[in-house]
């Protein structure tokens, strides 16, 4: 089916060329006249084929949607990407069922600019009732009504539900209610009732919602305008009136003719929708500003264009890198699209950002290579300092995966030096099932690692790791939300051991930090190699004043492995089989 072109032109960039040694190129010893300059790189132009753009009066749309479900629904691991982009209009009759690596979005500035009178599903049919697999996809900046009043959204780990406008209630559970373990909605209305059902965890932030059902081990709402009450651990609520610092995600939409990218603008003690009424507050660029990406393009290109001024948009694929894309520019903007996923080899650090301020960060998976990368991504260079207060860089919906889609490993996947960062929904994952899985074949040992001060988290995923799946040295950091399971495939008690203490805590804070805080946060263990792992604590910290934790809880998964304590020596021990949290409420 042929689709609706738009915006498709090329434009050059209005900037001067950067010097040869700013791009990795060699320059002779001496200048030369004749000495040839790198070709300048276009901004704008066409998005490929793995952005459907679809508009109202478009034939066989929901053919289209059948087809890309098809291929996507089961494949985990494969290497599909889709981003389904959908005009401002009214279209009627239409189920998008989505599957892996799919993304879909509506193009107007409000979600209310793309209504879609039907559904956008994800349900868990292909793992036989079992949602707790069904990652890496997206819903973005549309109006739904659903079918039958109440749209099903059952989903795990990396499916970010953001500007999303639902007539009616949205079931977070899989037909059958089966297991589910997600999930992330900010910047979204939803008329109706939100009900979770089974989900074990969920983060919804600066939203309005009609009414949330119920909770089952860890439910957490910041900036939510009809949210439930503070109540953790019964019901297990823990609420936040506003959420004290925040920047929703740039976002793809039509400018008249032209695709453009919003830059929302940066709020603090947020609460409720950006787009409430009407055009949300913010910047926005042109295509012709971006470096459109495709797969098959080199490091180097990409870092031209960044040295040229460019910004980049990469649109769906897998991109090899074999050196780190270099962001040195204030206010750039990486945005992916379709989970466009970054792959770096021979043991190089996928993404570098420098100590400047605004960088954003968004919309894009990078995924670990054979060769040990020291690192995956690193924000601000080690002993960065400057003050970002007034414009932080923002990393949204970026997401680790060490192993899974093959053999990858890296010491450390994500490192923020930069002050004032704002890490706004990641899943960091060192894989548990997939190919490339082995306590030594994936090796990752630290997950997030936080050296930089007032640095926020807003909905932090981190995932068995196999020493900290976070580690916190900077001084006043903030989590909203925590998510984590220890590694499954430890061997034995020796493999886990951190010097006298059992085990590595999920979440630590370092020794020297006086200032921190943390609401709503979990931690689980499945030893399932050795179910006779003791873990001494989910969370460490130092015991003084300013160090303070809000509604932790820890949990032993049918009694693989136990937790003796939930934070340092506070909180009773897990119990035998019964898969039930031991809970802190308040700590110190």
């Amino acid at each position: 089916m042929p689709l609706p072109d738009i915006g498709r032109r090329t434009v050059l960039g209005a900037v001067a060329a950067a010097a040869p040694a700013a791009l990795g190129l060699s320059a002779p010893a001496s200048a030369s006249p004749s000495a040839k300059k790198p070709r300048r790189l276009p901004g704008g132009g066409d998005l490929g084929p793995n952005v459907l753009v679809f508009d109202p009066s478009a034939p066989g749309i929901q053919a289209k949607l059948d087809e890309v479900f098809q291929q996507q629904e089961s494949a985990q691991f494969g290497t599909g990407r889709y981003a389904l982009l959908f005009k401002p209009g009214t279209y009627n009759g239409l189920n998008a069922q989505l599957g892996f690596y799919t993304s879909i979005m509506g193009l107007g500035l409000s979600p209310d600019d793309t209504t879609i009178n039907g559904d956008v599903t994800v349900d868990a049919g292909w793992f036989n009732g079992n949602a707790t697999q069904n990652f890496w996809r997206s819903a973005e900046n549309l109006a739904l009504v659903p079918v039958n009043g109440t749209n099903r959204w059952a989903v795990a780990q990396a499916a970010p539900f953001r500007r999303m406008h639902v007539r009616g209630g949205l079931n977070l559970s899989p037909t059958g209610y089966g297991w589910a373990s997600g999930g992330y909605i900010a910047d979204s209305r939803i008329d109706g009732q939100v009900g979770p059902y089974s989900q074990q965890q969920w983060y919804t932030r600066d939203s309005t919602i009609g009414s949330w059902l119920n909770g089952v081990w860890n439910m957490v709402f910041s900036g939510i305008e009809g949210a439930p009450a503070q109540s953790f651990p019964n019901p297990p609520y823990t609420t936040l009136d506003t959420t004290p610092v925040s920047r929703e995600k740039p976002f793809l939409y039509v400018g008249g003719s032209e695709f453009r990218v919003f830059l929302p603008e940066k709020r603090t003690n947020a609460r409720g929708v950006t787009w409430g009424n009407g055009t949300p507050r913010g910047t926005s660029l042109p295509l012709s500003q971006f470096y459109v990406a495709k797969p098959g393009v080199s490091a180097a290109t990409l870092n031209q264009a960044l040295a040229q001024g460019l910004h980049l948009l990469l649109t769906p694929g897998i991109y090899h890198l074999d050196q780190p894309i270099q962001v040195n520019r204030a206010n750039t903007v990486v945005l992916g699209l379709g989970y466009a996923t970054l792959v770096p080899d021979n043991g190089v650090t996928a993404l570098r950002v420098a100590d400047v301020d605004g960088v954003r960060l968004a919309g894009f998976l990078i995924d670990a290579g054979p060769v040990n990368s020291p690192t995956l991504l690193e924000i601000g260079p080690s002993g960065a300092s400057r003050d970002h207060s007034a414009n932080p860089t923002t990393v949204q919906d970026v997401f680790v995966r060490i192993g899974g889609a093959g053999a990858g490993k890296a010491t450390t996947s994500i490192v923020v030096n930069s002050r004032h960062t704002i890490v706004d929904h990641t899943w960091v994952w060192r894989a548990d099932h997939g190919t490339g899985v082995g306590w030594e074949t994936n090796r990752a040992d630290y997950g997030v690692v936080v050296n930089g001060d007032d640095v926020l988290c807003t909905g932090l995923f981190v995932e068995h790791f196999n020493k900290y799946d976070v580690q916190w040295n900077g001084q006043r950091g903030r989590t909203i939300f925590f998510q984590n399971e220890k590694a499954y495939d430890a061997p034995n008690q020796a493999a886990i051991q951190n010097g006298s203490v059992k085990g590595y805590a999920a979440y630590k804070v370092g020794d020297g930090v006086t200032a921190h805080e943390g609401w709503g946060l979990g931690s689980y263990c499945y030893y399932n190699v050795d179910p006779t792992i003791v873990q001494h604590s989910g969370f460490a910290a130092p015991n003084r004043s300013g160090v303070r934790f809000h509604d932790l809880l820890v949990v032993s998964l049918g009694g693989q492995g136990q937790y003796e304590h939930v934070i340092n020596e506070t909180g009773a021990p897990t119990s035998g089989t019964s898969t039930v949290p031991s809970t802190v409420v308040s700590y110190p």
